[in-house]
């Protein structure tokens, strides 16, 4: 298992707009941001999202503690807490363009 961590600034600016008086983090943000993260080495492709949850949300000023671990068949299984409290899991996979066709 590897671990790394991912901290949304206090003043991050989807805070403002979601939602005003109450910020969280989007699901779609945080999730886009967990893969960047993990990036399997910075190589190039297009992430599979075969599940995502969402149990707990996470505020600006949040620091996320990432674990993930590639299985045998190369998905990405991966689990986020802030401060103890699970707040995604999920799986994916990374689907490298081949040689000579364009990503789609």
């Amino acid at each position: 298992m590897t671990s790394a961590e991912l901290k949304f600034a206090a003043n991050h600016p989807c805070g403002a707009g979601h939602f005003p008086g109450n910020p969280i983090i989007p699901g779609a943000l945080l999730l886009d941001e967990v893969l960047a993260v993990i990036g399997m080495g910075g190589v190039e492709g297009v992430w599979h999202v075969k599940s995502a949850k969402f149990p707990q949300p996470v505020r600006p000023g949040d620091a996320v503690h990432i674990d993930y671990t590639q299985t045998p068949g190369g998905e990405i299984r991966f689990e986020c807490s802030v401060s103890g409290s699970k707040v995604l899991s999920g799986v994916a996979s990374l689907h490298r363009p081949v040689a000579g066709s364009a990503a789609r």
